[in-house]
């Protein structure tokens, strides 16, 4: 098979000279090196022999060889989590606060590189990969800061006893991420379970293993100790099913489409797992006619069609009222056009090929299911020639959609927009909870009450008013019906990976029953 080499990621432009020249030597040891587990600090191949590839979006062509973990190899790994557990659990919050902080400094020192790495590997581009290593490193400092307060609790006294509780690390974990900006959202679990005084066994998605690979190795050298987090690469429906059955892991935390949600929760019940799950969205953005309209198409345009709409949070249904539809759509429309789809390391790109080409193949099937169901394509719905020859597509804008229809309903995950016009607040309420999914909404009004009742009214966990997605760490993330259960960020995420304890001690005041005399 083809490797990647810097020749092979032409062509090359002025804009694309400084990351092609650093890509290069970090591709030409990754061809050489390929991709290991990391099994209580060591860099193995699976006890099996097995490996798959993992190819660039960007032209097909091979990264690297990765070793596909199975039963066995989970097995090895949630040993080394066990063993690891008790020394990691009982270390000193002053000590996993300076190893957590070290991760974040190495993280920082790398971000260049790794930015690059997932470029190549996932098609993003990098104006938003550059960010998303620079919070992969907020992530892990944020909950080192956190470290002293893990197993704060409550006091609770009563009239006899003096309560209080606290809270202990729940044990070996099992954290599965999505392939979609990979190296943020791995830290994003992972940081609070390490914080939390768990150990970890770390599946990441088969489809971007490349910086899933650099985060152990990172972590291994910013001197957390052996076994303390676990990388076991390999196919969902192999090591991933593995991991969510193997009794010695006590939860698991998920990312990724609500029907795999559905089959780990089955998976793990055997074992009365604890989960947690971020999982898909059909999300509404709501513009109203007195919102300030050249700021909600901004946030409308970043929304979906930032990080190739590849985002569980995106906002993919536009709802928009009657009354300034007909403008709206007019500016949105010319935005879209304007979009630059391109290689995703030139900075001026904004739409990067997609992930895989199964997910092409999805995302182009949408552009069919709305011409048949009676919708009109205004921009985009078709392939895009690219550099390379991945798997680009135009960004893409449907008009014309009823709230019922399967482009209006479904999620695509990519840059695809869905345009449906309400009449009045109840109708744009009613629009935006009428899908299985509840993860987040976006509401555009200049009337606060409105705001407020409306926020109040959306079926979804985590609601934008007059901005785009904004994350602040402490906030909790997470959505209702089919987009999750559970919550992440600052205690919630300690709420998952640890379990509470409640002590009551007695003044030796109270009366004891005496049975038996």
């Amino acid at each position: 098979m083809d490797r990647v080499t810097p020749n092979s990621l032409t062509p090359k432009s002025d804009l694309l000279q400084a990351n092609l020249e650093r890509a290069a030597p970090l591709l030409a040891k990754l061809n050489a090196e390929g991709i290991s587990h990391m099994i209580g600090g060591e860099s193995v191949p699976s006890i099996s022999g097995a490996q798959f590839e993992t190819r660039s979006p960007i032209d097909g062509a091979v990264l690297a060889n990765v070793a596909r973990g199975n039963t066995e190899d989970i097995d090895r790994a949630a040993t080394a989590a066990s063993l690891a557990f008790r020394a990691w659990r009982d270390i000193g919050a002053t000590m996993r606060r300076k190893l957590l902080q070290r991760v974040a400094d190495a993280i920082e020192d790398h971000a260049d590189d790794i930015a690059v790495l997932e470029c190549i590997d996932t098609g993003q581009a990098h104006r938003f990969m550059a960010k998303a290593a620079i919070r992969a490193a907020e992530n892990f400092r944020f909950f080192a800061d956190k470290c002293s307060d893990a197993r704060d609790g409550l006091n609770m006294p009563g009239e006899e006893h003096w309560n209080v509780s606290t809270r202990v690390p729940i044990g070996p974990v099992g954290v599965i991420t999505q392939w979609n900006t990979p190296f943020m959202l791995s830290t994003w679990k992972i940081a609070p379970a390490l914080a939390a005084g768990c150990t970890v066994v770390h599946k990441p998605a088969e489809w971007s293993p490349v910086t899933a690979d650099l985060l152990a190795k990172l972590v291994k050298q910013a001197g957390v100790p052996d076994g303390v987090l676990n990388t076991v690469h390999g196919l969902g429906e192999e090591a991933g099913k593995a991991l969510t059955e193997h009794p010695a892991i006590k939860a698991i935390g998920f990312v990724g489409e609500s029907a795999t949600g559905s089959a780990i929760m089955a998976q793990g019940a055997p074992t009365l797992k604890r989960v947690h799950f971020e999982l898909g969205g059909k999300n509404p953005v709501i513009v109203f006619d007195d919102a300030e309209l050249d700021r909600a198409l901004d946030a409308v345009v970043f929304m979906i069609y930032s990080l190739n709409g590849e985002r569980c949070t995106s906002s993919s249904r536009l709802l928009i009222q009657e009354s300034i539809a007909d403008k709206f759509i007019e500016k949105l429309a010319a935005r879209v056009r304007a979009l630059k789809v391109g290689h995703p390391l030139d900075p001026a790109t904004e739409i990067g090929p997609l992930i895989h080409e199964r997910h092409l193949a999805k995302v182009r099937g949408y552009f069919d299911v709305a011409r048949k169901d009676g919708a009109v394509i205004a921009v985009g719905g078709a392939p895009h020639d690219g550099p390379g020859g991945g798997h680009y597509v135009q960004p893409t804008l449907v008009l014309g959609a009823t709230r019922h229809m399967r482009v209006a309903q479904e999620e695509v995950f990519g840059p695809f927009l869905t345009v449906i016009p309400f009449r009045d607040e109840a109708e744009a309420v009613e629009i935006a909870n009428d899908v299985r999914y509840g993860l987040t909404g976006y509401v555009w009004t200049s009337d606060m009450g409105r705001a407020l009742r409306v926020s109040d009214a959306l079926e979804a966990g985590m609601i934008w008013l007059n901005s785009e997605n904004v994350r602040h760490l402490p906030t909790p993330f997470g959505g209702m019906k089919a987009s999750g259960i559970g919550r992440d960020g600052g205690d919630y995420s300690f709420d998952f990976y640890m379990e509470t304890k409640h002590v009551s001690l007695a003044r030796g005041t109270h009366k004891i029953q005496r049975l038996g005399i």
